[in-house]
């Protein structure tokens, strides 16, 4: 059975790789661009995966929007992590349904709306952003596509203190991650994982030197993710000229017990 377009959906407008739009429709009202109008009246009722014309001509794609879409459209004023880092946190932290993840800094919300459809219902976020205009930006983007419902934010420094414990996960993406590692290890579940995403490698060094220091975390290691698209044609098919190359370095460890 297809999933219809309904009036409140959130649709992905397609025109190409650099216009591209995400929209939640209305009925009787429009969607505007430099290539024409869209109705969105014209959408309701009709599954995901239509091409369309805007009233100038224009072929448009509609489409359910991806947790890639949808992050790249959260941070586009603020870094992200991006998705091929998103998507290892995932694996390597044992992020999935029912999961009870500790997040900090939300920064825009686009890994903390990750983690959110990651964990489920059964599952929960708690996520920590110590800027208030961050804090306000990011719940805003949040409730905007429908991810507040698993969802605790706090607008707090997390180096106060996490107030969750026997946690699944905690996710840091932090200036001094190297100053939460001891709080991390007491919120942890044991054999849970600790992950720390850092775009500098003097920040890894560092939080790798105090995962180390007191034999409390095992495993530890450090993962880089580089992604590179190819341009198929026929007959000259290559690379693009241009890659997401590095964005960040992605710190694992899991928490031991004392004997």
């Amino acid at each position: 059975m297809q999933d219809l377009i309904k009036d409140g959906s959130l649709v992905y407008i397609f025109l190409d790789a650099k216009r591209n739009w995400i929209r939640r429709v209305k009925a009787g009202e429009d969607f505007h661009s430099n290539k024409g109008i869209i109705r969105y009246d014209d959408l309701i009722g009709r599954p995901y995966g239509l091409r369309v014309k805007s009233h100038s001509g224009v072929m448009f794609q509609i489409h359910r929007p991806s947790q890639t879409d949808v992050q790249i459209a959260m941070g586009r004023n603020t870094q992200i992590v991006y998705p091929k880092d998103a998507a290892t946190i995932l694996i390597e932290a044992g992020i999935v349904s029912g999961t009870r993840v500790v997040e900090s800094g939300t920064g825009s919300g686009a890994l903390t709306g990750i983690l959110s459809r990651a964990v489920g219902l059964s599952g929960h976020v708690y996520t920590y952003e110590i800027r208030e205009d961050m804090y306000h930006g990011a719940k805003k983007n949040l409730e905007r596509y429908d991810l507040m419902g698993n969802i605790t934010m706090y607008n707090r420094d997390i180096l106060e203190g996490i107030q969750e414990e026997d946690v699944d996960a905690v996710v840091l993406d932090l200036a001094t991650p190297w100053e939460i590692v001891d709080e991390a290890h007491r919120v942890l579940k044991p054999s849970h994982v600790l992950a720390s995403y850092s775009p500098t490698i003097e920040q890894v060094m560092k939080t790798c030197a105090a995962l180390r220091l007191e034999g409390k975390w095992g495993m530890i290691k450090t993962l880089e993710v580089l992604s590179r698209e190819i341009m198929v044609r026929e007959n000259k098919t290559r690379p693009t000229t241009w890659m997401v190359g590095h964005t960040g370095y992605m710190t694992f460890a899991r928490t031991m017990v004392s004997e």
